[in-house]
């Protein structure tokens, strides 16, 4: 497929373009000065930070969703569907890292049974995709097998120099393109080619750039019992920061709410593998200690999703747990312990 480009500086009139027939998402600063989606509208900027602070997995599995309301009155209880179709949306500038957590997700929310409303998300989203020009020393998403400078979705996009370069991948992708093909003029494929190289050479120079998981799908068992668990867990909180970053994070909790007056708002929200009450039941947890909770998180990522599915691991690289971490405990840590047990 051909690539296009628009003057950075005239960005602002892509947007508008998009989001006169659709929802637009893109990364934008806050006061604070860190970066999260939020809807466009005329004056917004694309943020220019690496990476938002939550992930786009919000998107598609929100904090907090609702599910199902009833109202009873007297004997009698009426069930209400409070879901609605979505309306076709893009989110703009998610980094490789997000664009392959979707593929996480998708393989347990569209698994059997398909959860329906997630899948309608997916169905109503555009994604452009924006590769990493400066990726930070955190980042590790090469370690399994994502491209920061080809990130996929259905439009990859790269800034060079003073321009913005689009290519559409899928049919989403080429829709998108011609929403937009009387602000945007035809580039130059050596540019974007040169440009995928340049973010190549920087990546194999990260820090992490070497890191690579161990395949221990047929050694879950020894794995498990490690005595390194101890000394690995040691020091964690119990905080649930890494999980509530994670674009690849999946426990939920599902709440009743009392509205009054007879109605009741049933809603999913996320929930944590590293908190105490996670799971908790009338006969108690099945993990009492921190060590096992903390082990729980990290044998999903590293060795339970692989298994399932084979061979994917439930992290993407993104970093975010590293830098979030109050006592810098972070599954780069945990896959370099497991690499020397190996």
């Amino acid at each position: 497929m051909a690539v296009f480009k628009i003057p950075y500086a005239d960005l602002g009139k892509l947007f508008a373009a998009v989001s006169a027939s659709e929802k637009l998402y893109l990364p934008v600063d806050n006061k604070l000065g860190q970066a999260n989606f939020e809807e466009w509208e005329e004056g917004k900027e694309m943020s220019k930070q690496l990476n938002t602070v939550r992930s786009a997995k919000d998107f598609f599995f929100p904090q907090i969703q609702p599910l199902v309301k009833f109202r009873r009155e007297d004997k009698k209880v009426d069930i209400i569907d409070i879901r609605e179709e979505s309306e076709d949306f893009v989110i703009f500038g998610a980094k490789a890292c997000d664009v392959r957590s979707f593929d996480v997700l998708d393989n347990v929310f569209l698994a059997e049974p398909v959860d329906t409303q997630y899948k309608t998300r997916r169905e109503h989203a555009t994604i452009v995709s924006l590769a990493c020009n400066r990726p930070a020393e955190t980042c590790f998403c090469g370690t399994f097998g994502i491209d920061a400078a080809k990130p996929a979705g259905d439009v990859e996009s790269w800034i060079i120099g003073d321009d913005f370069y689009m290519e559409p991948v899928t049919d989403k992708g080429q829709a998108f393109i011609d929403k937009v093909k009387d602000v945007v003029a035809e580039g130059d494929q050596a540019a974007v080619d040169g440009q995928i190289e340049k973010i190549r050479t920087i990546m194999g120079k990260l820090p992490l750039a070497d890191l690579k998981p161990v395949d221990n799908r047929e050694k879950e068992l020894e794995v498990f019992n490690s005595p390194k668990w101890d000394e690995l867990s040691s020091h964690c909180l119990g905080c649930g920061a890494c999980t509530f970053v994670c674009p690849t994070c999946q426990c939920f909790d599902i709440e009743d709410f009392n509205a009054g007056y007879g109605n009741v708002e049933r809603f999913r929200c996320w929930d944590s593998c590293m908190y105490n009450e996670f799971t908790l039941m009338a006969a108690g947890t099945p993990r009492k200690t921190q060590k096992e909770r903390f082990r729980q998180r990290f044998m999903h990522k590293l060795v339970y999703y692989p298994i399932k599915n084979d061979g994917m691991y439930s992290c993407v690289g993104c970093g975010r747990c590293l830098r979030k971490c109050p006592i810098q405990m972070n599954i780069v840590k945990v896959m370099k312990t497991l690499e020397e047990d190996a």
